[in-house]
């Protein structure tokens, strides 16, 4: 097998390991969000920034490593907070600022697949919604 092609494999596998890892990390932060009833709207901000998904230098640095490539996640940061916020704010000297703020990213992107998320934007979510949400993730 040429070598391209099982760089290429090896990329998918870290990208299915990653977005497992990020899709875990969403449902244990939804299931203890039960009882609470937030509002689909701030779902997103409640899972993945009032949390760390990282703790540690060591820890988020390897984890980029591993799972996407720091200069890959610096790019995508970039170009996310000029879309939405017009600057950049996020300090690329901390792994952890970095591996935290990729996760917050992903995590929209994760978030996105819930059409119960979608119908319930203005709403809040019941355990029923939680669950239903759960479930879209898998």
């Amino acid at each position: 097998m040429p070598i391209f092609a099982v760089s290429k494999m090896t990329k998918k596998l870290k990208n299915k390991k990653m977005n497992t890892e990020i899709l875990d990390y969403a449902k244990n932060q939804i299931e203890s969000l039960m009882t609470t009833e937030p509002y689909a709207c701030d779902l997103h901000n409640e899972l993945f920034n009032t949390d760390y998904f990282i703790i540690g230098t060591y820890s988020a640095s390897r984890w980029l490593e591993s799972n996407v490539g720091v200069f890959q996640a610096i790019e995508e940061i970039k170009e996310y907070e000029m879309d939405n916020f017009g600057l950049v704010s996020t300090d690329f000297s901390s792994p952890e600022a970095v591996c935290n703020m990729y996760v917050y990213i992903q995590g929209e992107e994760v978030l996105n697949s819930s059409d119960t998320l979608q119908d319930k934007w203005n709403d809040k979510l019941t355990d029923e919604d939680l669950n239903n949400i759960i479930e879209e993730l898998n």
